[in-house]
């Protein structure tokens, strides 16, 4: 507990000195400021039952997302709250319209537990998949708030099963009931006395994409850019990721590339414009600053925004996925495999345990280097058998992994923890 407590006393100092240099812990500072007058002027008159998701970033705000919006559908006259501890979450979705409120969660210590609760009166807490807060969730029991944990997975290397770990295993005794992704994480938890509040429900990112497929919105210029051919979409790269791709996009004029790079400053794009000849960014193609009737001109399409990936994959004949050359592992596999499209990604993505089943499946597939990248990629080029028995068992894995938001809300209603 010490160590927790001088962790959550230096970190807000911390992001403060990084923050000089540091645009993001700038926006973590920042944010925060007069938070809690912020809290109290948003909710000094509300009358409406609260329910409160958080979320660390964005990829969690999007595995809530469904729960989120069925709670908003089915219970209209409840006052929804969301919060996220990160900036790259709070500043993508700070302008979502299916929340009543978005704000930055204030800094763990108990004093600040004790004023949000007592500010947002919570009639319901749900925390997303990850990111712990004990203080937050001790004051929410203490208060008995009923307290679920949404698509939750764990790993066996996690301080909640190591001898250290007891402080984070009170953390989990919190939860009035935790809704994990896989049987590896019941497991886990039965290991350490947690399994009479536990159900293996799935991972509502399925729902998520699943949704987006649905209510697919196309995108005029990217259909424009492609004209049919056959395309490779690479979504969330990073340096390591694209110095694999280069060549192969280089040499092929034939075939579409559109890049979607993790990060879009300034310097990234040059990167990539560096390392891809013929390229051009979204933002210029958009403008008009070429002429798009010339189609031999352009061959790779750099996007310079964000929020059109999910869209971009529809039009791949080809998924890459970046982020496994590096050491935190692979991005979002699954907004690509919605479409039926075969995967590729690097070697770091033991982490993702549907990257371990869709490769298992067929539906996915994973490269060490440029060379046998470009192998493969030949290979679902020519070999028509391969091409459609990848598709398939991409499309088919993510559609039989629907139903977690289902679950979830089953138990809200069953349990009445919103109508007592």
């Amino acid at each position: 507990m010490l160590l927790y407590r001088l962790f959550t006393f230096l970190y807000p100092k911390l992001a403060w000195l990084l923050g000089f240099t540091n645009p993001k812990a700038k926006q973590w500072v920042v944010g925060r400021r007069r938070i809690f007058q912020q809290l109290s002027k948003a909710f000094h008159q509300n009358k409406q039952p609260v329910i409160w998701m958080h979320c660390a970033s964005v990829g969690e705000f999007e595995q809530g997302l469904p729960v989120l919006e069925q709670l908003k559908k089915q219970y209209p006259n409840h006052c929804i709250l969301l919060t996220f501890f990160s900036p790259s979450g709070y500043e993508l979705r700070k302008d979502y319209k299916g929340a009543d409120h978005i704000f930055y969660l204030p800094m763990d210590t108990p004093s600040n537990a004790n004023r949000f609760l007592n500010i947002v009166q919570p009639s319901l807490v749900l925390f997303v998949k990850y990111e712990f807060w004990f203080y937050y969730l001790q004051e929410a029991t203490d208060r008995a708030i009923p307290l679920l944990l949404i698509s939750g997975i764990f790993r066996a290397d996690q301080p909640f099963f190591r001898w250290y770990g007891s402080l984070h295993r009170s953390m989990l005794r919190c939860f009035t009931y935790l809704f994990i992704q896989n049987q590896s994480s019941a497991d886990l938890l039965q290991r350490i006395g947690i399994n009479t509040n536990v159900i293996t429900s799935g991972d509502t990112r399925f729902d998520r994409v699943i949704t987006i497929a649905q209510t697919f919105e196309p995108i005029d210029l990217i259909d424009q850019f492609c004209l049919g051919k056959t395309t490779l979409v690479a979504g969330s790269t990073w340096t390591e990721d694209d110095e694999e791709l280069d060549h192969f996009a280089n040499t092929h004029p034939d075939i579409r590339c559109i890049i979607a790079p993790h990060n879009i400053d300034s310097d990234r794009l040059t990167e990539c414009l560096t390392l891809y000849k013929n390229a051009i960014l979204f933002s210029a193609y958009q403008q008009k600053k070429v002429n798009r009737e010339d189609t031999t001109q352009y061959t790779t399409l750099i996007i310079d925004n964000v929020g059109m990936l999910s869209r971009l994959y529809h039009y791949a004949s080809i998924c890459y996925v970046g982020g496994g050359f590096g050491d935190d592992g692979i991005h979002n596999i699954l907004e690509a495999a919605v479409y039926g499209k075969p995967i590729i990604f690097g070697p770091v993505y033991d982490k993702y345990a549907e990257a371990e089943e869709l490769l298992d499946t067929g539906g996915a597939f994973s490269v060490d280097d440029a060379l046998q990248l470009e192998a493969l990629l030949k290979s679902l080029l020519s070999d028509e058998k391969m091409y459609q028995r990848a598709c398939k068992a991409s499309y088919d894995y993510v559609q039989q992994k629907a139903g977690a938001t289902e679950k979830v809300m089953a138990y809200i209603q069953e349990k009445r923890l919103l109508t007592n």
